[in-house]
């Protein structure tokens, strides 16, 4: 991997995913079965295809300034804080077994693979499109809102949505070199716009952006500030560099200032890494639109957070969970717990757990007011409809 910045070829690789055309075709037999206490099944045919018009992507719509991710490196301590911005604070905390099949959930070349690696993510849109996770083997995936994102045209790949893509990584890579090697395996497809941020337990980051079609990467000398907003990377570190000149740091909560703020404070405040994680994230958050301020620890492997409506800072500790798929998946109310560590108070999933909070957060997102019950409804019955263990 090349230490500049580039718009990688498409170069797939067969081996990690493969179309799941047919088999989609045999799966929404069985999601419809599933959902025939739910809705009459004429209603979930067609809101299936209404569900795969949306991309799942339209689940990750959220207003142009939101979202902050900064790294906070120490010589021994790999250590990222990101602030979620949206308009419902709700959500689950999923434990996300290896060894389990899944299929996107995108209406046409359907990716399919098998998770290798457990993760703990955070969730509001359903079970396998979260916003942001860690991995058992230390890696961070992350996502901003971003204006600029164009994605790759319809091409032969595989397709995954854009909170798919999260899942996806963590499922399949161990490290910041694994995903940029792969990068190209699947495309994203999506109505919505945004970007990522990736990092592992050695301290290696990467930001990954589609413009104009092309993927682009900043990773290793290419990434001289390891933050990421609500802009470009390329018009957020002349940014910082503009006011590095001028010797200032912005106060405002544009995208480019929240950069500026976080990259400048990372490096400054609490001795503590995790303290000063949770100040930084404290100074670039906004009223009424920051609902989660979430610190990993990558390589101690844990998950430190703090919620709107709760401020306890609570813990969860990877090493402590079963990723076995040869038992449940579990979930956890965000915003349950008091400070500490709160990694047995995870319970059982449930579809109708889920279904609820998609009826909560669709309830409270105006862009996703519209969307009809029968299309909620197969969101959150897909991953029980399609998933199997692989142990």
């Amino acid at each position: 991997m090349r230490g500049d910045s580039y718009r990688s070829p498409n170069n797939p690789t067969p081996h990690l995913v493969t179309h799941a055309s047919s088999l989609t075709r045999r799966l929404r037999g069985r999601i419809v079965d599933v959902m025939r206490t739910l809705v009459p099944v004429t209603r979930v045919r067609r809101h299936l295809v209404a569900v795969g018009a949306l991309g799942l992507a339209a689940l990750a719509a959220t207003p142009a300034s939101s979202c902050t991710t900064v790294c906070l490196l120490e010589k021994d301590r790999a250590v990222v804080a990101y602030n979620y911005d949206f308009h419902a604070p709700d959500g689950l905390v999923l434990v996300n077994k290896r060894g389990t099949r899944k299929v996107s959930m995108v209406p046409s070349q359907a990716a399919t693979w098998t998770a290798v690696h457990g993760s703990v993510t955070f969730n509001q849109f359903g079970r396998d499109n979260p916003m942001t996770g860690l991995n058992e083997k230390g890696l961070m995936v992350s996502q901003m809102w971003l204006d600029e994102t164009k994605y790759p045209a319809a091409d032969s790949r595989p397709v995954v949505g854009i909170l798919e893509w999260i899942q996806y990584n963590l499922d399949r890579h161990a490290s910041v070199p694994e995903v940029l090697a792969n990068a190209e395996a699947v495309r994203p497809m999506s109505r919505f716009t945004i970007h990522y941020l990736v990092a592992d337990r050695s301290g290696d980051v990467a930001t990954l952006e589609y413009l104009d079609g092309k993927l682009v990467v900043h990773h290793g000398a290419a990434l001289p500030v390891r933050a990421l907003t609500n802009s470009t990377y390329a018009d957020s570190v002349a940014a910082f560099e503009q006011a590095r000149r001028a010797g200032n740091v912005p106060a405002s909560r544009s995208s480019l200032d929240r950069f500026v703020r976080a990259a400048v404070l990372a490096g400054a405040g609490q001795a503590d890494p995790l303290g000063r994680g949770f100040e930084v994230l404290a100074s670039v958050a906004q009223p009424n639109l920051t609902r989660w301020s979430i610190v990993y620890d990558l390589g101690a492997g844990e998950v430190h957070y703090r919620t709107d409506g709760n401020n306890a800072i609570r813990r969860i500790t990877l090493a402590s969970l079963d990723f076995s798929c040869s038992t449940p998946v579990r979930m956890l109310d965000v915003t349950t717990g008091t400070t500490g560590d709160v990694s047995a108070a995870f319970e059982d999933y449930t579809t109708s757990g889920m279904r609820a909070l998609i009826e909560s957060t669709y309830s409270k997102t105006p862009i996703l007011q519209p969307v009809p019950a029968a299309a909620r409804d197969a969101i959150a019955v897909h991953p029980a409809a399609t998933s199997s263990c692989s142990p």
